[in-house]
């Protein structure tokens, strides 16, 4: 699995340094120079974490995170900001922030400030793997059909794999935010809707015909281990 992570930052140099920073630690990496560019790529593409600077061009860091909280959007973020005083780390975090990085900073701190971010998996995965068809999962995050691999990214093997863990049960979407990122309630219900998408996309034979994991009309979705 390879994580990827969306940096929102205008600093042109500190864009690249932390960008090859995190690429050496295998991380996928994308990039936006303000929040409207950021929008964009969020809204079309499915991201492990946002590191947004908080002093950004027109619209700030706060915006841009109100804005993605206000669209269901549950990826985890971790601020960047020279704003050293309290209140600012309370509105951030209030808005619906996860952590918060003042500059300067040590690149080794951010690292695994973003190594925690991602560790928060709410399922305690077993060891072994699960068969569905064609599709064999297993519990180190390889996903193959056919003998070929799948990629996925960490999200979306927690999911695939917590839906393997209770075939023919249909959940909510309430029910996969609160087992799958740990949200309570259904603020964030187009998170799920986006990685199932992208997770049929990947794992079904005819991702518009979904034969795998199914939706439940009125209720969700559920995995059909046949």
């Amino acid at each position: 699995m390879t994580e990827t992570i969306l940096l929102i930052e205008d600093d042109d140099a500190l864009v690249t340094m932390l960008s090859d920073r995190l690429r050496s630690e295998r991380y996928q990496v994308n990039a936006a120079k303000d929040a409207e560019e950021a929008m964009d790529k969020i809204s079309s593409s499915l991201f492990d974490l946002l590191i947004i600077d908080v002093m950004l061009p027109g619209r700030s860091g706060f915006d841009l995170c109100r804005d993605v909280r206000h669209a269901g959007i549950a990826v985890p973020i971790l601020f960047l900001t020279a704003k050293t005083a309290l209140l600012d780390k309370v509105v951030g975090l209030k808005l619906g922030g996860d952590d918060y990085l003042t500059k300067p900073f040590e690149a080794d701190e951010l690292i695994a400030r973003v190594e925690a971010l991602l560790r928060r998996k709410p399922t305690q995965l077993m060891r072994g793997f699960r068969q569905i068809g064609s599709l064999c999962v297993d519990v180190r995050g390889v996903v193959t059909r056919n003998g070929r691999s799948i990629d996925l990214t960490r999200r979306e093997f927690e999911l695939l794999w917590y839906l393997t863990e209770h075939p023919r049960v249909a959940f909510t979407r309430a029910d996969l935010l609160k087992a799958v990122w740990r949200c309570d309630g259904d603020v964030y219900t187009r998170t799920v809707d986006q990685h199932i998408h992208s997770l049929r996309k990947k794992v079904e034979k005819d991702a518009d015909h979904p034969a795998l994991i199914i939706t439940i009309n009125g209720v969700g979705y559920m995995l059909v281990d046949t």
